[in-house]
Formats: C-alpha cells, sequence, structure tokens
C-alpha cells in the first residue's frame, strides 16, 4: 500500500463553505442561526487560544457564539449553574466546555450535566454509551475520531478488513 498525504485543509474549507450556506439557508427560512456556548473556567492558555478559534469559526460561518468565562477558582456550584442555565437556553444548540477544567472541579459531573441534545463534544455518557453500542447511534460523537473517519472517507480510503493501531490517549 501506498501512502497517500490528505490535504486537510482544502477539505475543511470546503466544510466551512458548506456549513456557511446551510445556516445562511435557515436564516433566509427565517430560523434562528445555530448557537454554540463555550465554557471556559480558568486561564489556561491553550484552552484560551482553543475556545477564540471556535469563536472566530463560529462568527465565519454565521454561528452565533456565546462565550462563558469563570475564573480558575470557580466553585463546582457556579460551573454545574453555568451549565444548567446554558441547558435551558434556547438560543443555545450546543454546549463546549473547555478541559482540562483547574483542580478541585469535578469533570465528569459537569459533562455529566450537559444535556445529551448539546452535547457536541460527545463526551456525556449516554452519547458514549450509545457510542460502543451495536446499532445505537449516539447523537454526538467525539470530534477528533469522527473528523478523521471523515477525511479517510473523502479520499476513498477503504477501511473494511484493515487493522488499526490507536497511539497515545
Amino acid at each position: 500500500m501506498t501512502a497517500q498525504i490528505i490535504d486537510g485543509k482544502a477539505i475543511a474549507e470546503k466544510v466551512r463553505a458548506d456549513v456557511a450556506v446551510e445556516v445562511a439557508k435557515m436564516v433566509e427560512a427565517g430560523k434562528q442561526p445555530p448557537g454554540l456556548a463555550t465554557v471556559l473556567v480558568g486561564e489556561n492558555p491553550a484552552s484560551q487560544v482553543y475556545v477564540s478559534m471556535k469563536q472566530k469559526a463560529c462568527k465565519e460561518l454565521g454561528i452565533q457564539s456565546f462565550g462563558n468565562v469563570l475564573p480558575a477558582d470557580a466553585t463546582q456550584a457556579e460551573v454545574d449553574g453555568l451549565v444548567k442555565k446554558l441547558n435551558a437556553d434556547p438560543k443555545v444548540n450546543g454546549i463546549l466546555v473547555q478541559l482540562p477544567l483547574p483542580g478541585g472541579l469535578d469533570e465528569e459531573r459537569v459533562l455529566n450535566a450537559i444535556s445529551i441534545e448539546k452535547d457536541v463534544d460527545g463526551f456525556h455518557p449516554i452519547n458514549i454509551g450509545r457510542l460502543a453500542q451495536k446499532g445505537r447511534d449516539p447523537l454526538f460523537v467525539p470530534c477528533t475520531p469522527d473528523g478523521c473517519i471523515y477525511l479517510l472517507d473523502q479520499v476513498g480510503v477503504k477501511l473494511d478488513g484493515c487493522n488499526a493501531v490507536v497511539l497515545g490517549r
């Protein structure tokens, strides 16, 4: 088998263009644009960059972006309360809690609190469970592995019968 270079940048540009068109159609039809809420707790520089990239992408595509920043010393109750508020907000269609959370906060509890219908990371236990069970589709799947499969599909790589090795986490 020969190596094949995948132009992920070109594929991403097409996906973004397609999404922008679909969002514009929604708005033209009188519907509200989709909304993504981000939750950033603390001041981790890498997390700040990641969240700002998501907000920028939303703006470019016509998606509403709701940035929520809490201090590193936010309590579990404050983080849980914010997630509960975002779950109830009809303008918010997806919630992304930036991980890792500062020490002292229970990440699993926060991820469990996100409504499965708004769990864009696909980290809620029900979504993870559905992903692992044959015949049950999760509402969302984790974006990195889903993106990898999408890239392979776009260039016509056939995975049936292949062996795979996953390195790292």
